[in-house]
């Protein structure tokens, strides 16, 4: 079996795809690589912020179901993403820029000897900035040369998610077993996972917590966790494996950026395997990467259909030069 190799990317949802925006463009200064539509939901906005060219493991993404409740953060859920920057440095950078923008964070903590920034955005989903400071394993990607952060403090990538569960035995054996991570570390209730290369871009916290309530998805919760695979081909090994250790699964399902496999691995926990390729480059030119309504081919022909269902947002940055907010 081929390792998995990482995070892909992160699902959640939001209560307003317009303060999304806002907010992923100009306070955390990642770049929206592509708009376009739930696949499944073609009422529903699909917005992904990446890195400077959209790669695999930079992504965090975004569904704005019509009329979908606040939801409640709990156990059995995947709770918080990471993002990655730098360094040390680069954290105080950002406990500077919250406080000025009135970002609610916690500062700077130390989690598995590693630094990091918890914060929230106006719909109370949970992040944290985690510091790639003497980081080995998986490379992170390139941030945005054009947005508002200056490089050397920008956000170049997913670090690891946040997962808290009320069956630990069972999530633990799940997840080494299954999904051949490793539990390298454990500090109380939490416990450290890796695979793969490792680092902060191949790794898994989980949270034992049999005392909350069970988490309610709704605005302000992720969805879903994806992990990377080559290609097709190891996409369905892992289908064979899922399946051989009786995980139902969605079966191959092309997404047109990348291919995917859905499995939800324990109760109201949906992981998802993703392919590197093909990417957010292949039908925008990289300047104006995210700024026109994006479809795959084969929504392409319910294009006016989905235009007047979608209200309208301007996403164009190609015509604004941004000045690095030191």
């Amino acid at each position: 079996m081929n390792h998995l190799k990482g995070m892909h990317h992160v699902t959640a949802i939001t209560s307003s795809a317009e303060k999304n925006y806002e907010f992923f463009t100009y306070v955390l200064g990642m770049r929206l690589v592509k708009k376009t539509v739930n696949q499944d939901d073609i009422r529903t906005y699909h917005l992904f912020f990446a890195d400077d060219e959209g790669n695999p493991g930079t992504d965090m993404t975004f569904f704005d179901f019509p009329g979908i409740p606040k939801g409640s953060h709990g156990t059995n859920e995947i709770y918080k993403t990471s993002f990655r920057v730098p360094n040390d440095e680069a954290l105080h950078y950002w406990e500077k820029r919250f406080d000025r923008l009135d970002v609610k964070h916690k500062g700077i903590e130390e989690q598995f000897g590693v630094k990091a920034l918890s914060f929230v955005d106006f719909d109370d989903q949970q992040y944290q900035l985690i510091s790639d400071e003497n980081n080995q394993g998986v490379a992170s990607g390139t941030p945005w040369k054009n947005g508002p952060i200056p490089l050397e403090y920008a956000i170049t990538g997913l670090g690891p998610i946040f997962v808290r569960v009320a069956n630990f035995d069972y999530f633990k054996e799940m997840m080494e077993k299954v999904l051949l991570f490793k539990e390298i570390d454990s500090d109380g209730a939490y416990h450290l996972f890796e695979v793969g290369e490792g680092g902060n871009g191949a790794r898994v916290i989980v949270e034992y917590n049999p005392v909350l309530p069970q988490a309610r998805q709704g605005y302000g919760t992720v969805h879903h966790a994806a992990f990377r695979v080559d290609d097709r081909s190891v996409l369905e090994d892992w289908n064979k494996h899922m399946r051989s250790f009786g995980f139902q699964t969605s079966g191959f399902v092309d997404r047109f950026f990348f291919g995917s496999l859905y499995c939800q691995v324990a109760p109201h926990i949906l992981f998802e395997f993703a392919t590197d390729g093909p990417g957010f480059m292949g039908d925008e030119p990289y300047e104006t990467l995210g700024e026109k309504l994006s479809l795959p081919p084969f929504l392409e022909d319910k294009r006016d259909q989905i235009e007047q269902m979608v209200r309208p947002i301007n996403t164009v940055r190609s015509t604004i030069e941004f000045e690095k907010e030191y």
